[in-house]
This record gives C-alpha cells, sequence and structure tokens, in this order.
C-alpha cells in the first residue's frame, strides 16, 4: 500500500503523457491507413480485399482513440468493458501491437513498398507501425507497474484519479452495491392460499363460486336422537369456565381443584 501510495502522484502523470502519445500514436495508424488504401486504389488489381483491411484498421484505431478520450464513458464501459475504466491496458496494449504488426506487414507489398509510396509516404507508414509496437509494450508494462490488485484498483484508475483512487474506487464499489436491486421476499399471488374466484371469459370481472351442498344426506339416522333421553345437555352452571378454580366431577360427585 505505501509502495501503491509514492507510485500513484507520478503514475498520474506518466500515464496521461503515454495517453497523449497513444493518441498521436493512433492517428498515425489512420494516416497510414488512408495513404495505403489510396496507393492500393492506384497500382493494386485486386485492391478490394486490400483496402477493406486498411478500413478497418484505421476504424479500429478511431474506435481505440474513442476509449483514450474522457467521451461516451457509458457506452465504451457498456459495450468495451475491456477499454472501460474498470479494465487495464493489457487489451489496448495487444490490440496496438496488432495494429503495428499488420501497418508494417504491409510494406512487403508491391502497393505499399517505398518505391510505390514514396519517401514521404513510406516514413508516415513505417514510423506509425514502429509507434504502435513501442507505445504497446508500454502500455502493457505500466499496467502492472501501477495497478494495485490488492485494492481492485486498475491502472486507468490511476490515470483518472491519481492518488485519490482508492477513494473513488470505493465510493464507486459502494454506489453500484446501493444501486443493485433487492430481493423480496414478500409471497407473491402465487404462493398463498388459493382463492374461490375465478376469472370471467369475457372480462376481467370475478364471479363467485357456488359451492353446492352435500348430497345423499341420510336424514333418517339423525331423527333417532331428536328427544332422546340418554342424550341431555348439561347443566351451564356445571361449566368449568363458572366454577371458579374447582370443578364438579360427575362420575365421582368430588370436587377437584383446578389446575394453575
Amino acid at each position: 500500500m505505501a509502495i501503491f501510495k509514492r507510485l500513484a502522484g507520478p503514475g498520474y502523470i506518466f500515464l496521461n503523457v503515454l495517453r497523449v502519445l497513444n493518441i498521436i500514436g493512433l492517428v498515425a495508424v489512420i494516416a497510414a491507413s488512408i495513404v495505403m488504401l489510396v496507393k492500393t486504389f492506384i497500382v493494386s488489381k485486386f485492391f478490394f480485399f486490400d483496402g477493406v483491411s486498411h478500413v478497418v484498421t484505421a476504424a479500429l484505431g478511431v474506435c481505440l482513440i474513442i476509449t483514450e478520450l474522457p467521451i461516451l464513458r457509458n457506452y465504451v464501459a457498456t459495450n468495451w468493458p475491456l477499454l472501460s475504466t474498470s479494465s487495464g491496458f493489457v487489451t489496448l496494449g495487444t490490440l496496438m501491437i496488432i495494429l503495428g504488426v499488420s501497418i508494417l506487414g504491409n510494406l512487403n507489398k508491391q502497393a505499399t513498398s517505398q518505391k510505390s509510396l514514396g519517401t514521404s509516404s513510406w516514413q508516415i507508414v513505417i514510423s506509425s507501425g514502429i509507434l504502435m509496437l513501442i507505445l504497446g509494450v508500454a502500455n502493457i508494462f505500466a499496467n502492472y507497474i501501477f495497478r494495485n490488485k490488492e485494492l481492485g484498483i486498475t491502472a486507468r484508475e490511476v490515470r483518472a484519479h491519481g492518488a485519490v483512487a482508492p477513494q473513488k474506487s470505493l465510493s464507486r464499489a459502494t454506489t453500484q452495491t446501493s444501486s443493485r436491486p433487492r430481493r423480496s421476499f414478500h409471497l407473491g399471488r402465487s404462493d398463498t392460499l388459493p382463492t374461490y374466484y375465478m376469472r370471467s371469459p369475457r372480462g376481467d370481472t370475478r364471479q363467485t363460486r357456488n359451492i353446492s351442498a352435500p348430497v345423499n344426506v341420510d336424514h333418517a339416522q339423525f331423527e333417532k336422537f331428536k328427544g332422546s333421553e340418554e342424550i341431555q345437555r348439561p347443566d351451564s352452571a356445571m361449566h368449568p369456565a363458572l366454577a371458579g378454580n374447582h370443578f364438579q366431577c360427575l362420575a365421582s360427585n368430588q370436587t377437584i381443584p383446578r389446575d394453575q
């Protein structure tokens, strides 16, 4: 942690200078691609596929410039997360090395040779390729030097915030945690008891279900209990609730105290 604090301040300056060099190198790649595209259309017979490769190279350079500028950060974080603030410079450095190799590889073709391009255009092409190789390696090394893996701080965050990157990273993590939707533990309608309502097929109004009475009831089996002397209603005064702390046992004619 102490080493990180000592490197965060100088790292802020170094990484922002490296950002400016990245943008300059990517602009040089776009210019070199346009020069080679024009020469390819003039010299080469199979110019279509070579031309598409130069267009893709220039488009990739434009995209990388966007990621280096403080614009469209939400779009970059959503669609290009490896080039966002939460990631380091490894992906950027790898893509820059690939661009440098592609630019220098085109110099072996007849349409983009020194004789076809001319000395000035050829110097632009070769310098942009070499610059991309150097900057790509520098970005990869800078990523591992200025990051803090224990605190989860990337080199991009150091480039953006400097020595206060730990506080910014902590506040961002807290904001993301608090903005996450929380699950509700309330029971849904499907988890509760079933209702006795059903939807009408013609609308959303509810109809009460008609529950029929019991069927095939034999009323004769209950007639024998009507007016029977064997079954008598007990005296209400003998109810335990009215007997206070004691109640009388009918079988033994004894008063039994109630449990306290």
